[in-house]
């Protein structure tokens, strides 16, 4: 056995040594290519010195976007339209299944809904926040605290508030905090949080409006301080305070940074994929479209109803983010 476990050891660390020296070889090939073409565009003269110098720094930028996104899509598109073993041409067909068959169209609703639920409470609550905050002293502290789950992966984020859902039988002791919390204040029999439908779902939401709200509220508290004193004294004066204030002034000046926020959290929500397989998997009447895509794809091995889930998730974030480059270009333009 001991020879056996030293030949082992021995073949793994082989193929270790193998494996480094090739990485190493592919990463130190690849900053001699870098190396020798920044060379030659440096000591290029005449007419070609611009035109290789644009080549060689956006090249490899343009080179990596092909490959990565371009290519990628095209193909999809391209499986989308046939069928699941990429045998025959099937049209549309994928498509029609999509929104024609209940338990898609229960997925498609239940995205829908985090669509607007998830983005609206972050985006609401940080805005909160941000006023809140800004009035407290050591205010870095208190916004470091509340931005801190935005460092933790959404899968991370998804075993805590596992741990925070889990329940058991009242004769057992809970371990889970909203059970805890829910005996305390005299339920004596809380459900199973994770199966409730479609409390659940929102219960899910929660994660995401937990991570998102750190960012919403830093990029709102950023837009706040930058409203001129001059506009807050003047409404001051008019008579505007509270409510009044934050309503018809704060609110107005800071409308282009909110929906930039708004529909970042929302290109986000609508991908959440980890939350989902994390916590329940998509069971339980907790499906979302990109988990949907993901099992279609690479668990019942559907690749053609797979893609048309992956182009119209793509189709659905494609407005989302045309709208956030047309506001922050706007935003640009007024500074």
């Amino acid at each position: 056995m001991s020879l056996t476990a030293s030949a082992l050891a021995d073949g793994a660390w082989g193929d270790a040594a193998v494996k480094f020296g090739n990485s190493f070889g592919a990463i130190a090939g690849f900053l001699g290519i870098l190396l020798l073409v920044f060379l030659a565009a440096g000591r290029a003269t005449g007419r070609i010195a611009r035109p290789l110098s644009v080549a060689v720094f956006l090249g490899p930028a343009a080179l990596l976007l092909l490959v990565g996104l371009v290519v990628p899509l095209v193909r999809t598109v391209y499986l989308s339209l046939y069928s699941d073993d990429s045998s025959r041409f099937v049209g549309g067909e994928n498509f029609g299944w999509a929104f024609t068959t209940d338990s898609v169209q229960e997925v498609l609703v239940n995205t829908l809904l985090w669509l607007v639920v998830a983005p609206l409470a972050a985006t609401g609550l940080g805005l909160v926040l941000a006023l809140l905050v800004d009035r407290m002293r050591g205010q870095a502290l208190y916004k470091s605290l509340i931005f801190m789950p935005m460092a933790i992966s959404l899968v991370g984020a998804s075993i805590i508030f596992k741990f925070v859902y889990e329940s058991r039988d009242a004769s057992q002791q809970q371990i889970g905090l909203l059970s805890q919390l829910a005996i305390g204040l005299g339920w004596e029999h809380p459900p199973n949080w994770m199966l409730s439908q479609p409390l659940n779902t929102f219960l899910l939401m929660a994660v995401m409006v937990w991570v998102q709200t750190g960012f919403a509220m830093v990029v709102l508290s950023a837009a706040i301080k930058a409203i001129p004193d001059e506009v807050t004294e003047a409404a001051r004066l008019d008579g505007a305070g509270g409510v009044r204030l934050f309503w018809y002034v704060t609110v107005p000046m800071i409308r282009t940074t909110v929906v930039v926020v708004l529909t970042t959290v929302m290109i986000t929500t609508l991908k959440a994929f980890d939350i989902v397989r994390t916590m329940t998997g998509g069971n339980f009447g907790t499906q979302v479209l990109a988990n949907e895509m993901y099992s279609q794809s690479f668990v019942q091995f559907n690749t053609g109803r797979g893609s048309a889930l992956a182009v119209i998730l793509f189709l659905a974030v494609l407005p989302l983010v045309a709208y956030n480059i047309v506001q922050l270009r706007k935003e640009r333009g007024v500074r």
